[in-house]
């Protein structure tokens, strides 16, 4: 199939994905929220794609992750919130009881892994996850899991061990929430987009003010050398993680940075974003086919619209002041 962005870079999706801080967040701001599609493309996500110590790709930036997203997110939004972590698993407890009795509390990263009413669930797998907790009693945790289990129930001791997030190598101290969300400014979602513009271009153009593990590769280098790996033998647990998640969540981010460009008057930006959510979404067939020709150069394709995105994305920006 071609590349026919054109007739696409307008449709959003709508329909099941890995979401969970975006959903989490329109939770937690309710009637306030935009779509979780400009939520997303506010932490920045969508711009770039990064192979991690040179082993996990992801397609997010070189040095991104959800906790920076979030902030980023919020901030632009025009709301402050309290951010909490660390301590005893029982003081944590008790901040989140605490923090529960004024509102709805937004908790994580946790570990997807043990969250026992999961199907699946029982061991640690590394998979970051966010979702808001409603109530802490004697009996347990009450949350909306935006994985698809609202009101779901877990014991207090189950809910810790899965907040503690041992393996999640981005989070400093284990059981962070954030709470106490107060709107100090009114911004609409367009221009919330349009003051993230900046922050994209950042991240597009590689941000170097952020640690990253040795080996970490951003961008074009990122999907050549992924393109690489895979020829070589792509490592059976990363395909499991892109099968699963990674390639559906990168092709949704850039659909809806797509989208919200568009939405902007930024044609030519919004195009090229097109294009990449088609190209990273159809990696999924060739994943699980076992095609990975097919695969590698997929991404090989990939590689050069990281540039192009960034030099239109000036021009357009520049263009529409």
């Amino acid at each position: 199939m071609s590349d026919g962005t054109v007739l696409l870079m307008s449709l959003t999706y709508v329909g099941s994905g890995p979401y969970c801080y975006a959903n989490s967040l329109a939770m937690i701001l309710d009637g306030h929220a935009p779509s979780p599609a400009v939520i997303e493309v506010l932490t920045g996500s969508p711009y770039g794609m990064q192979l991690i110590g040179g082993r996990l790709p992801l397609f997010d930036p070189y040095g991104w992750d959800p906790e920076i997203g979030l902030d980023a997110a919020i901030n632009l939004l025009g709301w402050d919130c309290e951010r909490t972590d660390g301590g005893t698993p029982a003081e944590a407890l008790d901040r989140l009881r605490h923090a529960c009795q004024d509102g709805p509390v937004l908790a994580g990263p946790l570990e997807l892994g043990l969250l026992t009413y999961q199907p699946g669930s029982g061991q640690a797998v590394g998979a970051d996850h966010y979702l808001v907790v409603l109530e802490v009693d004697d009996d347990g945790v009450l949350v909306h899991d935006p994985q698809g289990y609202p009101y779901a129930t877990l014991t207090a001791d189950a809910f810790i061990a899965s907040w503690r997030a041992e393996e999640i190598a981005y989070l400093e101290r284990p059981f962070r929430m954030r709470h106490a969300f107060t709107r100090r400014e009114h911004v609409s979602p367009e221009e919330a987009l349009r003051r993230s513009l900046p922050a994209g271009l950042a991240w597009l153009a590689g941000r170097t003010d952020l640690p990253v593990p040795p080996g970490t590769l951003g961008q074009a280098e990122a999907a050549e050398r992924t393109a690489q790996l895979v020829v070589e033998g792509l490592d059976p647990e990363i395909r499991t993680v892109w099968q699963a998640f990674a390639v559906r969540v990168g092709a949704r981010r850039l659909n809806d940075l797509a989208v919200c460009l568009s939405s902007l008057g930024l044609g030519a930006s919004a195009a090229v974003a097109a294009q990449q959510a088609r190209i990273v979404g159809g990696l999924q067939g060739p994943l699980m086919s076992g095609d990975d020709a097919a695969l590698a150069a997929g991404l090989r394709r990939l590689a050069p619209t990281y540039e192009r995105l960034r030099s239109l994305l000036v021009q357009d920006a520049t263009s529409s002041k």
